[in-house]
Protein backbone atom coordinates (compact mmCIF):
# COMPACT_ATOMS: atom_id res chain seq x y z
CA UNK A 1 0.00 0.00 0.00
CA UNK A 2 1.56 3.32 -1.02
CA UNK A 3 2.09 5.60 1.99
CA UNK A 4 3.89 8.89 2.53
CA UNK A 5 4.27 11.14 5.55
CA UNK A 6 6.26 14.28 6.21
CA UNK A 7 6.39 17.02 8.84
CA UNK A 8 7.62 20.57 8.39
CA UNK A 9 7.78 23.62 10.64
CA UNK A 10 6.37 26.86 9.26
CA UNK A 11 7.10 30.20 10.94
CA UNK A 12 3.43 31.23 11.10
CA UNK A 13 0.73 30.68 13.73
CA UNK A 14 -1.41 27.55 13.54
CA UNK A 15 -4.52 29.59 12.72
CA UNK A 16 -2.83 31.11 9.64
CA UNK A 17 -1.48 27.79 8.36
CA UNK A 18 -4.77 25.99 8.92
CA UNK A 19 -6.81 28.71 7.17
CA UNK A 20 -4.48 28.69 4.15
CA UNK A 21 -4.37 24.90 3.75
CA UNK A 22 -8.11 24.48 4.45
CA UNK A 23 -8.91 26.77 1.51
CA UNK A 24 -8.23 24.16 -1.15
CA UNK A 25 -8.10 26.76 -3.93
CA UNK A 26 -4.81 27.96 -2.42
CA UNK A 27 -3.31 24.65 -3.58
CA UNK A 28 -2.54 26.25 -6.95
CA UNK A 29 0.06 28.39 -5.14
CA UNK A 30 2.09 25.53 -3.66
CA UNK A 31 1.19 22.18 -5.26
CA UNK A 32 3.09 22.06 -8.56
CA UNK A 33 1.24 19.00 -9.88
CA UNK A 34 -2.15 20.74 -9.83
CA UNK A 35 -3.41 21.98 -13.19
CA UNK A 36 -6.77 23.37 -12.06
CA UNK A 37 -8.63 23.54 -8.76
CA UNK A 38 -12.02 24.97 -7.79
CA UNK A 39 -14.35 24.56 -4.82
CA UNK A 40 -17.58 23.05 -6.07
CA UNK A 41 -19.78 22.83 -2.98
CA UNK A 42 -20.05 22.75 0.78
CA UNK A 43 -17.98 24.17 3.56
CA UNK A 44 -16.00 22.26 6.16
CA UNK A 45 -16.82 18.54 6.35
CA UNK A 46 -18.38 17.54 3.03
CA UNK A 47 -16.77 20.37 1.06
CA UNK A 48 -15.94 19.20 -2.48
CA UNK A 49 -13.14 20.43 -4.73
CA UNK A 50 -12.80 19.65 -8.44
CA UNK A 51 -9.17 19.38 -9.47
CA UNK A 52 -7.04 18.20 -12.32
CA UNK A 53 -3.50 16.99 -11.74
CA UNK A 54 -0.61 16.23 -14.09
CA UNK A 55 -0.64 12.62 -15.17
CA UNK A 56 1.62 10.63 -17.48
CA UNK A 57 2.95 12.73 -20.36
CA UNK A 58 1.42 15.82 -18.74
CA UNK A 59 -2.16 14.88 -19.45
CA UNK A 60 -4.88 15.97 -17.05
CA UNK A 61 -6.22 13.41 -14.60
CA UNK A 62 -9.31 14.14 -12.50
CA UNK A 63 -8.43 14.06 -8.81
CA UNK A 64 -11.49 15.61 -7.15
CA UNK A 65 -11.67 15.38 -3.38
CA UNK A 66 -14.00 15.81 -0.41
CA UNK A 67 -13.14 17.07 3.08
CA UNK A 68 -13.83 14.34 5.66
CA UNK A 69 -12.51 16.03 8.82
CA UNK A 70 -12.35 19.75 9.54
CA UNK A 71 -11.10 20.72 13.01
CA UNK A 72 -9.83 24.33 12.89
CA UNK A 73 -6.34 24.57 14.31
CA UNK A 74 -6.12 20.80 14.75
CA UNK A 75 -6.61 18.62 11.72
CA UNK A 76 -7.97 18.42 8.22
CA UNK A 77 -8.58 15.23 6.23
CA UNK A 78 -9.79 14.40 2.74
CA UNK A 79 -10.61 11.56 0.38
CA UNK A 80 -10.26 11.49 -3.39
CA UNK A 81 -13.60 10.97 -5.12
CA UNK A 82 -12.44 10.89 -8.76
CA UNK A 83 -9.53 9.44 -10.68
CA UNK A 84 -7.93 6.06 -11.15
CA UNK A 85 -6.50 6.09 -7.61
CA UNK A 86 -8.48 7.33 -4.60
CA UNK A 87 -6.02 8.25 -1.85
CA UNK A 88 -6.93 9.57 1.56
CA UNK A 89 -4.88 12.23 3.28
CA UNK A 90 -4.65 14.32 6.40
CA UNK A 91 -2.92 17.37 7.78
CA UNK A 92 -2.17 17.73 11.50
CA UNK A 93 -1.42 21.22 12.84
CA UNK A 94 0.49 21.68 16.12
CA UNK A 95 1.93 24.76 17.78
CA UNK A 96 5.71 24.78 17.91
CA UNK A 97 6.95 27.94 19.59
CA UNK A 98 5.51 30.81 17.56
CA UNK A 99 5.21 28.59 14.48
CA UNK A 100 3.34 25.53 13.30
CA UNK A 101 4.45 21.95 12.92
CA UNK A 102 2.47 20.57 9.99
CA UNK A 103 2.35 16.81 9.41
CA UNK A 104 0.96 15.60 6.08
CA UNK A 105 0.02 11.95 5.49
CA UNK A 106 -1.18 10.21 2.32
CA UNK A 107 -2.37 6.62 1.86
CA UNK A 108 -3.68 4.74 -1.16
CA UNK A 109 -5.37 1.36 -1.17
CA UNK A 110 -4.37 -0.57 -4.29
CA UNK A 111 -5.21 -4.18 -4.94
CA UNK A 112 -4.55 -6.76 -7.58
CA UNK A 113 -3.40 -5.45 -10.93
CA UNK A 114 -3.57 -1.81 -9.82
CA UNK A 115 -1.00 -2.51 -7.12
CA UNK A 116 1.20 -4.41 -9.56
CA UNK A 117 1.08 -1.90 -12.42
CA UNK A 118 0.49 1.41 -10.62
CA UNK A 119 2.08 1.00 -7.17
CA UNK A 120 5.45 2.59 -8.05
CA UNK A 121 3.90 5.47 -9.96
CA UNK A 122 1.44 6.19 -7.15
CA UNK A 123 4.25 6.14 -4.57
CA UNK A 124 6.32 8.60 -6.65
CA UNK A 125 3.31 10.90 -6.99
CA UNK A 126 2.69 10.79 -3.24
CA UNK A 127 6.36 11.49 -2.54
CA UNK A 128 6.08 14.50 -4.87
CA UNK A 129 3.13 15.80 -2.87
CA UNK A 130 5.29 15.60 0.25
CA UNK A 131 7.88 17.77 -1.49
CA UNK A 132 5.24 20.44 -2.06
CA UNK A 133 5.39 21.24 1.65
CA UNK A 134 8.62 23.15 0.94
CA UNK A 135 6.71 25.42 -1.45
CA UNK A 136 3.94 25.83 1.13
CA UNK A 137 6.53 26.96 3.67
CA UNK A 138 8.01 29.49 1.20
CA UNK A 139 4.59 30.91 0.32
CA UNK A 140 3.44 31.22 3.95
CA UNK A 141 6.72 32.68 5.16
CA UNK A 142 6.56 35.29 2.38
CA UNK A 143 9.49 34.03 0.33
CA UNK A 144 7.52 33.51 -2.89
CA UNK A 145 7.49 30.22 -4.79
Amino acid sequence: MPHAERAITIARPVSDVFAFVADGENGMQWRSGVLDLKRESGQGVGEVYRQGVKGPRGRRIAADYRITRYEPGGSLAFEAIAGPVRPTGSYRFESEGTGTRLTFTLDAQLSGLKRLFMGGMVQRSMDGEMGSLDALKRVLEGQGS
